[in-house]
């Protein structure tokens, strides 16, 4: 097994994906075969981690994956790798509150991630305004569970030679070990907007600042340290033959949409298709390109469409490839942005209409945005491609589109969905089919154990 660790934070904001993909740049740059992989639900930040390390980036989720998913999509993340790096996400045991979590930990954190793996989790803190108490805070991480080993420390936003030197001591008084520190530093800011960072295909000085930020953390950050603490997974529930895909395929030919507005796709989707003998046939929304023809699968994956609405609109031979392609009988399955696009029209933040396919009973809008975020359970109403009546997927949503009346009639409505917690809300009929037409505002993750 490839030998792993787990950067984590005690909050958003901390500085930890900019450290992941400054190492991985810099070990990269050594001439270190280094994989990585990002905890929970994430399309933005596994994007940059291919274009820092060289290899695609997979998603580790204890709360929406069953378990032999899980093992063989770390088994995929170690191949041809000497480490993996894993990034967290939030702070470190901050997931979902629900019962019969892994040693009583939150679903889908990073602690539970550290605690199914047994990878090292090398604490990332943002120094800015704090002295000898990053000791306390860091102290209680490291004893808050004794499933989630706290490796060392790593300060953040340093402000000085003297502020590191105290906060240095104040860690090692404290029996915690310090792998780095790193100082205050503009050049390591990346922008970003309403989901997160602006995509990784979008930004043309990404190579340039990987570049300087992979030289900053290897001449403040001890990366042969790292590496020696990095431990083999014993994550359990790998088989010797690959496990069911995620989704059933939609069809044997399956055009793909995708470019910066429907970039949000999981790899495991994706292979999972493929491995189950489905070809995949990309096509650009965004260049006015039509769905293959002799498709009889078409997938819309979520992204920025609000962004490029007007653009959208305006792109006959994708519009018209959509239409044609629901008249043939083809299958159409849209995720998020992708379900948006396939209703009657889309508001853009200033209150501009665009009319979108028209293939669904669907008017969503941004002018008043209202953030939706969280781990669903989405449970078939009717047999489709996506399996029969009362199919369970796990997945979540983040977007913050408002639906204009009603989202449809209950009766062709997609899933009945869930939160995980079941203080977080009721369950609700969600998303919208008609005919092979399909979708809703949940990005499916797996299926549900059986």
């Amino acid at each position: 097994m490839i030998p792993g660790l787990l950067l984590a934070a005690p909050a958003s904001g901390s500085g930890k994906t900019t450290l992941t993909l400054a190492l991985l740049r810099a070990l990269k740059d050594r001439g270190i075969a280094v994989s990585s992989v990002k905890a929970g639900p994430d399309y933005i930040d596994p994007a940059f981690h291919h274009a820092a390390g060289g290899r695609p980036c997979l998603n580790l989720d204890g709360w929406a994956m069953r378990p032999e998913t899980l093992a063989a999509a770390l088994a995929q993340a170690g191949e041809g790798a000497e480490l993996i790096l894993g990034e967290g996400v939030m702070g470190l045991f901050d997931g979902a509150p629900v019962a019969g979590g892994l040693a009583g930990l939150a679903a889908g954190s990073t602690a539970e991630l550290a605690a199914l793996t047994g990878w090292p989790v090398f604490l990332v803190i943002d120094c800015k305004g704090m002295g000898a108490s990053v000791a306390a805070l860091a102290r209680g991480f490291a004893g808050f569970h004794e499933a989630v080993e706290v490796a060392g420390v790593i300060l953040n936003n340093v402000a000085s030679p003297r502020h590191e030197a105290l906060l240095r001591a104040a860690c090692e008084a404290a029996g915690l070990r310090v792998f780095g520190a790193v100082a205050r530093n503009a050049a390591l800011a990346r922008p970003s907007r309403h989901l997160g960072l602006v995509q990784a295909g979008e930004d043309v000085a990404l190579d340039d600042f990987l570049l300087a930020a992979a030289g900053i953390i290897a001449a403040q950050v001890d990366l042969d340290a790292l590496r020696r603490v990095a431990r083999p997974a014993r994550l359990s529930g790998a088989t010797t033959s690959p496990p069911a895909p995620p989704l059933p395929p939609l069809g044997q030919r399956i055009a793909v949409a995708r470019d910066i507005a429907f970039a949000f796709t999981y790899p495991l989707l994706l292979e999972g298709w493929r491995r189950a003998g489905a070809e995949l046939v990309p096509f650009s929304p965004l260049a006015d390109e039509a769905p293959d023809a002799a498709a009889d699968a078409v997938y819309l994956p979520g992204g920025y469409p609000e962004l490029h609405a007007g653009h959208l609109a305006g792109s006959p031979c994708f519009l018209a490839g959509l239409r044609g392609a629901a008249r043939r009988g083809a299958v159409i399955y849209g995720e998020c942005g992708g379900y948006m696009v396939l209703g009657q029209g889309l508001e853009d933040a200033e209150g501009l209409r665009h009319a979108m396919a028209g293939l669904l009973p669907l008017e969503s809008s941004f002018k008043s945005p209202q953030r939706h975020l969280g781990y669903r359970r989405g449970v078939t109403r009717a047999a489709g491609p996506l399996g029969p009546a009362g199919t369970a997927y796990r997945g979540h949503e983040f977007h913050y589109a408002c639906v204009l009346g009603a989202e449809g009639p209950s009766e062709t409505a997609l899933f009945d969905a869930a939160p995980a917690t079941a203080s977080a809300g009721p369950s609700l009929a969600v998303g919208q089919r008609n005919g092979g037409v399909f979708g809703s505002f949940l990005h499916l993750v797996d299926r549900e154990a059986c």
